[in-house]
């Protein structure tokens, strides 16, 4: 199978080299490797321009944007202007952060999983941190989510699902839109892929405020935005957090955002965020 991937990399020096190093030593070598240098201030330039070199297949895109680093709309931008520099002969394509060690077998273990199950649309492994010199998984989602960090899709569900949205909550309303076009989606716990940042280690508070806006724009509705905005501000221990959620929303309502997704792929939402969210509380 031809996997492309790409990279979006902001001020990612101090991480960029294990992560091309992990990809290169691949038992299935990707086809194609697309690093986006997203208005880098420190080295990460030059550390790929020596995997450019040493690497047929790995090559450098490097792009200005604003400095803040925000989930959303920054990264995605980023991921496609690296897309748009490749061809169409792709059977999968990943989006990867540039913070990540994956195993030798990790590109291997992904293609056969997507050839034994032709339903199968998006695969990944899990994330895991190192906290006390133990590497242990990162806890922020569940276990049944696919991480932001380490997206592969099949190439037919990378079409249905309109490609990556580019806003908050991407990286959820992608799994939602593939089963609501009858794809699966599979989490192989063998795969431990080790994350070297902890997510939203360097997101601003106004994180929480496009949250509350990207609720919005995938129509979870008042109630559910409510809710959801209560559960992690209580998880957080930061009222703040729930603040900036239902401001974002209302914020979002108020100038009618356009949202992003069709008003029965709304109601599809709605119920599958319902069901994770009572499958959270049971737990």
């Amino acid at each position: 199978m031809n996997f492309y991937i790409v990279i979006p990399a902001h001020n990612e020096a101090n991480f960029i080299a294990k992560t091309l190093q992990s990809i290169a030593s691949q038992t299935l070598q990707p086809k194609a490797v697309v690093v986006v240098n997203d208005n880098s201030l420190d080295n990460t330039q030059t550390i790929v321009e020596a995997f450019t070199k040493q690497y047929h297949f790995i090559k450098l895109v490097n792009i200005k944007s604003a400095n803040t680093h925000l989930p959303g709309n920054k990264i995605i931008n980023a991921f496609y202007k690296g897309f748009e520099t490749l061809d169409k002969d792709y059977d999968v394509i990943c989006k990867f952060d540039a913070d990540l060690i994956f195993p030798e077998n990790y590109l291997e273990t992904l293609a056969h999983h997507f050839k034994s199950n032709k339903n199968l649309g998006m695969v990944s492994g899990h994330c895991y941190v190192k906290q006390k010199n133990t590497w242990q998984r990162e806890q922020i989602t569940g276990k049944k989510h696919i991480r932001g960090a380490l997206k592969a899709y099949k190439k037919q569900c990378f079409l249905d699902i309109g490609m990556l949205k580019k806003d908050m909550g991407w990286d959820t309303i992608d799994e939602i839109l593939a089963k609501y076009y009858k794809w699966n989606i599979l989490l192989d716990d063998n795969l431990k892929v080790k994350h070297l940042k902890p997510t939203g280690a360097n997101y601003s508070k106004q994180a929480n405020l496009l949250q509350g806006q990207a609720m919005y724009k995938m129509r979870y509705g008042f109630i559910l935005t409510f809710i959801l905005g209560t559960y992690n501000a209580i998880k957080r221990n930061d009222f703040a957090t729930f603040n900036n959620y239902i401001l974002g929303y209302l914020k979002a309502q108020r100038e009618n955002v356009k949202p992003f997704i069709t008003k029965e792929q709304g109601k599809f939402v709605r119920q599958q965020r319902w069901i994770d969210f009572k499958n959270k509380i049971s737990i």
